[in-house]
């Protein structure tokens, strides 16, 4: 009996490449461990992003692919929708969504870092930062300035809002948010709408009031401003403080 011959047909397929069989110093994520993030690509970063790839593409192949179809201009994909992204093969609505999200991410940080910083070292810093908020106010308006160590401006934030002839001031409630920004002094700003930049006995008693529980606290309180349309009046310049 003749042996029956065993046919031996070449198995036809493409072969996958698998990130995992890169060198590790090649995969996107090892590559930024290995070598920090300026070093990987702009697809390799986009792959990390979404993560996996196709049966037959990787998730970098995947990412030179979208950044191709948009001329590998990183402004022109962040114009594009979920839904342009989805037309992609390799592209769900969840790694779509992860992209739009980084590059807004990326917009925001870019707007954030367009604002310079303000560092205040005088009165007059104090006025021209705040003016944007109190000039031609019909009524009071008490705001504090939330400085770093370094006399940078971390955030300047309403209190309250009251009449022609006062506004509540809370030391409390002023504390407690400065407190929460781990913030290492504290500027007191509020308007005159009248015009009279002379501090009230009310406006003195709580300056000293603040000035104590600051130098509590280890938080102190550098200047009161008293705002004006025309000019101003510094209890940290007229010694007060």
């Amino acid at each position: 009996m003749k042996d029956a011959a065993i046919a031996s047909e070449p198995v036809l397929y493409e072969a996958s490449l698998n990130i995992k069989t890169w060198a590790e110093e090649d995969r996107p994520r090892e590559k930024l461990l290995l070598k920090g993030k300026a070093a990987l690509s702009d697809a390799e970063l986009i792959a990390i992003l979404i993560g996996s790839g196709t049966a037959k593409l990787t998730a970098v192949d995947v990412a030179k692919l979208i950044l191709a179809a948009v001329g590998n201009d990183l402004n022109e994909l962040a114009r594009l929708t979920v839904k342009d992204l989805m037309k992609h093969k390799g592209i769900g609505e969840a790694k779509a969504i992860s992209i739009v999200s980084a590059l807004e991410l990326g917009r925001r940080r870019k707007e954030t870092a367009a604002t310079a910083k303000t560092r205040i070292t005088c009165s007059t810093d104090i006025y021209n930062y705040i003016k944007p908020q109190l000039l031609d106010l019909p009524h009071e308006e008490f705001w504090i300035i939330l400085l770093n160590r370094a006399n940078v401006v971390m955030k300047k934030e309403s209190i309250s809002s009251g009449g022609v002839a006062g506004t509540v001031a809370d030391p409390k409630l002023i504390f407690k948010k400065a407190l929460e920004q781990l913030a290492s002094s504290i500027i007191l700003v509020h308007n005159h709408p009248s015009g009279n930049i002379k501090p009230s006995a009310a406006d003195i008693s709580l300056t000293r009031k603040m000035k104590e529980a600051g130098q509590f606290l280890d938080l102190p309180v550098l200047d009161h401003l008293i705002f004006t349309d025309n000019d101003y009046y510094s209890f940290a310049d007229e010694g007060i403080l």
